[in-house]
């Protein structure tokens, strides 16, 4: 496992995909978290019928003390979705080249090959998690200096809190990426179905739930639900409300949220290895 973990590891480093979406996450994190509250406070207008608090509290969302609602507060939809289709394109791409076949055949055990592809996507997670973070301070460190607020930075709890949130949130998406592209065995429709799901289906779901009382007691137990909720309850501002984020809702609680993220978790490398070890793979 080990060495399929190892091996896992460098096919994602020299994959150009992976530094793309890599690439493209952190552009978002940036314009999203940084780039638009920053200009949105300098085009702020002034005068005696202008809320004199508005560009402060857009500019505050900016700041070092909210780095950790900033980092990741993309993370519950539009990371989620790039973490979902770097999973697809990991395992499904596998199936596309023809080179799980030889790699299930003469290489190590099954499981072994599973559990070293998908400790590799999560380690990936953690780092591009990290590099966000590291990112992400820098940036707010810069809006702090250029519009002379001073710099305070949140608690250390605070901040690793965030970063395993974070974590838990795209590795979650990431590996039911990576539980797509087996059960297609491809990317096209593995990214397709991902995608619909994560950017459409949930967010109809969420619309009709005010309505049937049904709809809301299934989106509760909603992956993408769930993963706005644990932000939300790490003070990412709430879809609907102003300043509000997509994807990010506060029907589930912290802590009820975090488990149902696991539970995936453990659902979908389940049933990868289910998929790997008992389907014929010709």
């Amino acid at each position: 496992m080990i060495a399929s973990f190892l091996a896992e590891l460098l096919k994602l480093a020299r994959r150009p995909a992976t530094w793309l979406i890599a690439g493209v996450w952190m552009t978002l994190s940036l314009m999203f978290g940084y780039v638009f509250p920053y200009f949105s406070y300098r085009g702020t207008p002034s005068g005696p019928t202008a809320d004199a608090n508005l560009g402060e509290r857009v500019l505050s969302e900016a700041l070092p003390a909210a780095l950790v609602p900033a980092a990741i507060q993309g993370f519950p939809l539009f990371a989620g979705a790039l973490a979902l289709l770097l999973g697809v394109l990991a395992t499904g791409g596998e199936y596309g080249w023809d080179t799980m076949k030889v790699l299930l055949t003469l290489g190590p055990r099954r499981l072994s090959v599973l559990a070293g592809k998908l400790l590799a996507l999560t380690m990936v997670m953690l780092l591009i998690v990290l590099a966000t973070f590291v990112l992400d301070s820098a940036a707010s460190l810069l809006v702090a200096s250029i519009t002379g607020n001073p710099v305070a930075w949140p608690p250390i709890v605070a901040l690793v809190t965030g970063i395993a949130a974070g974590w838990l949130v795209v590795a979650m998406w990431c590996l039911a990426g990576a539980f797509l592209g087996i059960l297609v065995r491809g990317t096209a429709l593995g990214v397709g179905i991902g995608l619909v799901w994560a950017l459409a289906v949930e967010n109809l779901l969420r619309i009709f739930a005010s309505i049937v009382a049904v709809v809301d007691v299934v989106q509760r137990v909603l992956p993408g639900t769930n993963a706005g909720a644990l932000a939300a309850a790490l003070g990412v501002p709430v879809q609907g409300q102003p300043g509000g984020t997509p994807g990010v809702t506060d029907v589930v609680g912290g802590r009820s949220a975090a488990l149902v993220l696991v539970t995936y978790l453990a659902i979908f490398v389940a049933a990868s290895a289910v998929l790997i070890s008992r389907r014929d793979i010709a």
